[in-house]
Formats: structure tokens, sequence, C-alpha cells
């Protein structure tokens, strides 16, 4: 098999890891001998050990001489777990084929250099795009200290999210819920509106069996969030955060005696400060967000470039009349000011479409 064949066996590993890493990078490793597979791994969950070392220790033979593939750059600095570049150095593997480089400031070229050093031969850049694809994640909350920002929702063809009565239950089949429940799995939090907590009582929960519940962020300026509302029911079993402006300690103090977080805010335009919120949730390491907003905090978000991919789910159905869209606000004036997108997924999801998308321009000023 040639070098991008077994990087992409490392890649599938590393995915096996996805909801569970976070904000660690998702990693998979194969040592190769002659052609023949000796060992392999992948990073389990956050804390455990790194792919390298999972795949050293699953070795059925001395990896003396062997080839080691693996998405990432091996660690060079003590965190959870010791150095990777130790292990691998001394297991007398003679070949390392790494995929992309860290982005974090204490590896960022170290690892590989390390290795050089102690006279492994290093191949960098093997399904570069791939592997910086899959952890984009972790590059951007490493790089920025910002969560990575994935926009969710649902329409019909028409680009409705509900008919004319306001009723949204359901714009698309189970398949697509399915995979919405994979999102949430796979990112540390969801955020709302209060005003979807009002519409919907939702849960905003992972239903997959086994699977992770995100980080509860309900954006709530003037704390209207219903006491009596699943999320605040259930908030000493799921970690749920209020985003407010509001100060009152006698109005914070229900919420807060039912288990909720409350996330004080300044103001931005006249509407709870998002840029800040943002901050926020990286200093508590919560390293992804995904958005499951109305149309008007979905243009917020947007509009201020928080936003890095988009998940258009469309359905093909058609409610006509004037109700909600999927991205409200204010809006751009002229086309050519429209925030611009590049798909890099399209998939059938039962009935329904998915496309999946970057955002690579459109940050409107402040």
């Amino acid at each position: 098999m040639r070098d991008e064949e077994w990087m992409q066996q490392a890649l599938d590993l590393a995915e096996k890891g996805r909801g569970w890493v976070n904000p660690n990078p998702l990693v998979g490793a194969v040592i190769v001998k002659e052609g023949r597979v000796l060992g392999q791994g992948y990073h389990t969950a956050y804390g455990k050990p790194h792919a390298e070392r999972e795949a050293l220790a699953a070795c059925q033979e001395d990896p003396q001489g062997a080839t080691l593939y693996v998405n990432l750059e091996p660690c060079c600095h003590y965190g959870k777990t010791p150095p990777c570049t130790e292990a691998v150095i001394e297991s007398g593997i003679q070949r390392v084929v790494v995929g992309s480089l860290d982005p974090h400031d204490k590896v960022a070229g170290k690892g590989v250099q390390a290795l050089k050093e102690a006279g492994l031969e290093v191949k960098v850049g093997v399904l570069e795009k791939e592997c910086q694809h899959l952890n984009r994640v972790f590059e951007k909350f490493i790089v920025s200290h910002r969560p990575y920002m994935v926009a969710k929702y649902a329409m019909t063809l028409d680009g409705k999210i509900a008919t004319r009565t306001g009723a949204s239950r359901w714009v698309t089949g189970p398949e697509a819920r399915q995979r919405v429940h994979q999102t949430r799995h796979a990112l540390s939090a969801i955020m709302v509106g209060v005003n979807t907590i009002l519409a919907d009582d939702s849960l905003l929960t992972c239903r997959l069996d086994g699977g992770m519940d995100p980080v509860r962020i309900i954006c709530d300026s003037e704390l209207r969030t219903p006491l009596d509302s699943q999320v605040v029911r259930t908030a000493d079993q799921v970690p749920s955060y209020l985003a407010t402006t509001c100060r009152e300690a006698d109005r914070q103090a229900p919420y807060r005696d039912a288990g909720c977080g409350i996330i004080e805010l300044g103001r931005r335009q006249g509407h709870l400060d998002l840029v800040e919120l943002m901050t926020r949730l990286g200093e508590m390491d919560l390293d992804s967000v995904l958005l499951e907003a109305g149309g008007t905090l979905t243009w917020s978000a947007l509009a201020l470039g928080l936003v890095d991919e988009v998940h258009a789910y469309i359905a093909p159905k058609l409610f006509g009349g004037q109700a909600m869209s999927p991205v409200a606000g204010q809006g751009v004036e002229t086309p050519d000011q429209a925030i611009q997108l590049e798909s890099f997924a399209w998939s059938q999801v039962g009935k329904d479409v998915l496309i999946e998308s970057k955002v690579v321009t459109g940050c409107l000023p402040d």
C-alpha cells in the first residue's frame, strides 16, 4: 500500500474519537512493517493515551524499523499524557509519516524536529488537506481560543422553517433528525435563543444511545426562560448556562438554585454580546458550538463573523406563505455583500438533502 492509503486508515481510526476527545484533536495511528500492520490505535477520550501510544501498545511484535502513520504531528510536551515523541523514539520506529503539523504553539513543528534529531526519517503532508479538515475544530480553537461554530437549520425547498402558523414539527424526516443528534454528540455545546425555548421547550440533548450530551447555552438577555422548562428542570443532569445581560441577583437566584450557570455579558449593538460570549465559552474549554437558533440569532452570529460552518437540511416540501426564514435579521443591502459559503459535502439523508459549507467571507463591520 502507498503512504496515502495507510494515512487514510489512520484518518478512519481518528474519526472514531469524535465527540469523546474534545477539546483534543482527532488522531489515529497505524504502525506498518513490510506491508503488515503491527499495531493501530486512536485517541479514544480526553485524558486517555494518545493514538501513537495506543498503536504501540497494540503491537503484536517488535516495531523496530517500522513506519508510523499518524494524521497529526506527535506531541512533544507534557500535558495530560507524556510526549508521544519519546515513546516513538524509544520504540525503534525508523520512519514517521505525518498528515499535518500540529497548530498548538507547544508543538507546531517541534515534534517533527525532535523525531528528526533522534535520527528518524520523517515525511510531512500526506493527505494534508484531509487531515486539516478532520481537525478544523481543534485548529480554530487552539489558535483563536474561541469555539468553532456550526450553524444548523432545516428548511423546505421554498426556504421556510415553519408554516404560516409557526408549526415546525417536522420540516425534515427522522433520518435527518438522527443525523443532527450525531452532530450534537460531536460538538461540545449547543446554543439557542430564549425564543426557541419559549416556542418549543427544547431539551437540547443527544438522543443517540451512549452519545454525549452537549453543554446547553441559552441566550436570554432578560432571563425569560421558564423555570419549569425542560432545560432548567434537567440542569442538574446536563450542564446548562444562561447567557444574560441581567445582573440582578434575585432574578438569577432561581436558576442558580436549579443548577444552571449564569454567564453575565455586556451588550453589543443593543443585543447580548455574542463576541464576548464566544470568548467566555472558550475560557470554559468548550471548543465547539452547534447553533440551532431562529433566524435572528443565526443572522447575528453570521454578521459578527462567528459562524465557521453551515449545515443546511433541505426537505422536498413547499410551505408557501409568509413563513419564517432560517436566516433573518437585517440582511445585506446588495448581492455583492452576501456572506459567501464554500460547500464541501452534499449527502442524501433519508428524503432530505444536507449541504455542509464553510463560511469564507461576509463578516460585517460592528
